[in-house]
């Protein structure tokens, strides 16, 4: 018999996921860590885990997930979206509930491009008068 488990990929500005879910007791693992020590702060690991508190589904399922690139705070909103994705294919009946939170929708914000005459998108050269 073959285990079930419902794959998810998430992405926001740098980062990418890859979020396996499989039946379980609520382990969260991150690049073969605990999500305690992959994340420093309290506020990151209550954004990774929000789809699954949002739909009382916390411990029922192990999540495996591979991240790469980006910050912690990228990768932290690509889990998140990566895990609402693997949870709809898990249960079509919570679409409702992850779209009114507004989980499905990739964050579009990116890094702008740095325009040539400036130092950075937008950051000018410092103005001398003489």
């Amino acid at each position: 018999m073959a285990k079930v488990q419902y794959y998810g990929t998430g992405r926001r500005k740098k980062s990418v996921a890859r979020v396996r879910l499989v039946p379980g007791e609520g382990n969260i693992t991150i690049n073969k860590r605990n999500i305690d020590d992959y994340f420093n702060y309290e506020t990151l690991k209550n954004i990774a885990k929000e789809p699954l508190v949002i739909t009382d589904t916390l411990g029922k399922y192990d999540v495996l997930v591979n991240v790469n690139g980006g910050g912690f705070t990228g990768q932290a909103g690509a889990i998140r979206h990566g895990i609402a994705r693997a949870l709809l294919k898990a249960d079509k009946e919570l679409r409702p509930v992850l779209k009114k939170a507004g989980m499905l929708t990739r964050d579009p914000r990116m890094k702008e491009r740095k325009k040539y005459g400036l130092k950075k998108a937008r950051r000018a050269p410092q103005f001398s008068k003489r």
